[in-house]
């Protein structure tokens, strides 16, 4: 495996590590942002229609939170074979980058909708409470209250989906989507070439950590930020108290 520091190594290799880091990026980027757009949504209707949420609705949550388990529960390699005709007819193939962001995104939502319930659970009901005692509707409550409250725990929860999709991305490159799954299978296992399927490992590895020190650092800045925010809104409120009474 020594050859990895090596010339050669890089000049035969290091073009086809680069393409297959790229697709995977791809997969990951385009996967995750669709993934959000279908999850989010998902996972405001379940925290707004629980029992204790501002439109309860028992049957709904109740259809909608099983839906969302069934997604969950469906390991990606038989979700993805499941649903090749359905892919297929959404961007006319079922293998390939293109291949795989259908299965990717259906996987992912479900799993994206949870986490996104679990963040919002987190925000103060008395301030919910204060948005709907001075009129406001839900789409108010949820885009100047849930959201903003939840961001700092939202974005934890962006990193955990991302290193979760990244998984789902190496899985679907194994199976003809390609990326750094693809890359491992074929020269790590097949062809036997270790130092290629070391370096897919440490390449995966790298993009892990990224994702988890940028979002951590990321989450731990706007959480500092709102706590501020916070705390000149109360010593204002305080000055303002304490005018009046004198």
């Amino acid at each position: 495996m020594a050859d990895i520091f090596t010339n050669e190594f890089w000049a035969q290799y290091g073009p086809l590590l680069l393409t297959e880091t790229w697709k995977t990026l791809i997969m990951l980027g385009v996967s995750t942002l669709f993934a959000y757009v279908i999850g989010l949504p998902l996972g405001v209707l379940l925290v707004l229609t629980n029992d204790h949420g501002i439109r309860p609705h028992k049957t709904f949550n109740s259809v909608l939170g099983w839906i969302i388990n069934v997604g969950r529960s469906l390991p990606f390699m038989i979700l993805m074979v499941s649903i090749v005709d359905f892919t297929k007819f959404i961007v006319g193939t079922f293998v390939g980058v293109r291949g795989a962001i259908v299965p990717l995104v259906v996987s992912a939502a479900p799993f994206i909708a949870r986490m996104v319930e679990s963040s919002l659970a987190e925000v103060d009901g008395g301030v919910v409470e204060a948005a709907q005692s001075m009129g406001a509707s839900p789409f108010q409550i949820v885009r100047k209250v849930y959201l903003p409250e939840a961001i700092p725990s939202l974005v934890l929860g962006a990193s955990i989906s991302i290193i979760t999709i990244l998984a789902y991305v190496a899985i679907a490159g194994a199976v003809g989507a390609g990326g750094l799954g693809d890359l491992a299978l074929r020269y790590g296992y097949q062809r036997k070439v270790k130092s290629v399927n070391l370096v897919t490992i440490i390449l995966l590895i790298v993009l892990v950590q990224i994702v988890q020190s940028v979002f951590s650092r990321l989450s731990t800045s706007i959480d500092k930020r709102l706590s501020h925010e916070k705390g000149k809104k109360k010593l204002n409120l305080f000055s303002h108290s304490s005018k009046q009474e004198v």
